[in-house]
């Protein structure tokens, strides 16, 4: 079986972020970078399916500039066959259709079985990639996947539904698949295995030579929340407190 495993680096969502000079998206220095949490539980599934099929190749692929390399050596450390960075110092500034053609044009002559992606990044949280992908493939796209199985040609996913409910679906490969939170837990790559990948290939290739939509989305502008309300600090003991609050409540509110 030939699996491709999407990733896309993303920030640290603990990092401080500021706004760059045009107003558009954040300032990209200083940040700390990891690799996208959902796209986590898409390598760790495809590696999962390696090691059950043991016959399987597993290409690991990102898109951004140089520093994309240490989220693809992780993939490759945690078992990945073979990474490929599509190299995009303006990768921020692609919409999802972009990035998605931009795979579609990798993918269509490789003959991948089965593609993993994370159900949506950190950073834009758009949720499109895997699904636009899927359609320029014009394969079966089954999302959110929070239980995954595979047997003779066939994969069955348990998907994660509004409300707290589940639903379960069939499709034959070639087929995309895209990960939610819940459906495994990915691996801690170790030192043995990080070494190994340091022997492991890694293709670079220029966004140019794949790209070649416009972009159908424009980010026009990036800011922070606005700061509405206030807080009310009360002091006192504790009979004083209470009182200070059945007060408020009398108040302000319908609940006394």
């Amino acid at each position: 079986m030939n699996i491709l495993v999407c990733v896309k680096q993303v920030p640290d969502m603990e990092s401080h972020f500021k706004v760059n000079a045009a107003g558009s998206w954040f300032e990209e220095t200083d940040l700390a970078w990891r690799i996208n949490e959902y796209d986590e539980f898409a390598v760790e599934q495809a590696v999962q399916l390696k090691e059950q099929l043991g016959d399987a190749d597993l290409t690991v692929l990102s898109i951004g500039p140089a520093r994309v390399k240490e989220v693809l050596k992780k993939a490759l450390a945690m078992g990945c066959d073979r990474a490929v960075q599509l190299f995009d110092d303006a990768a921020y500034e692609k919409d999802s259709f972009q990035i998605a053609s931009s795979i579609a044009a990798f993918a269509k002559e490789r003959g991948f079985d089965l593609i993993f992606t994370g159900m949506q990044s950190q950073d834009r949280g758009s949720g499109q990639v895997g699904v636009l992908l899927g359609e320029m493939l014009e394969i079966p796209t089954l999302t959110t996947a929070v239980e995954f199985t595979y047997e003779a040609g066939a994969i069955t996913v348990r998907r994660e539904l509004e409300g707290g409910l589940k639903a379960v679906v069939k499709a034959q490969t070639p087929a995309l698949v895209s990960c939610q939170l819940g459906l495994n837990t990915p691996r801690y790559p170790t030192l043995p295995n990080i070494m190994k990948a340091k022997k492991k290939e890694l293709l670079e290739i220029p966004i140019a030579d794949l790209l070649s939509q416009e972009a159908r989305l424009q980010s026009l502008s990036l800011a922070y929340p606005e700061r509405k309300g206030s807080a009310q600090i009360l002091e006192g003991e504790i009979d004083e407190l209470v009182s200070q609050v059945i007060g408020i409540l009398k108040e302000k509110t319908a609940v006394l």
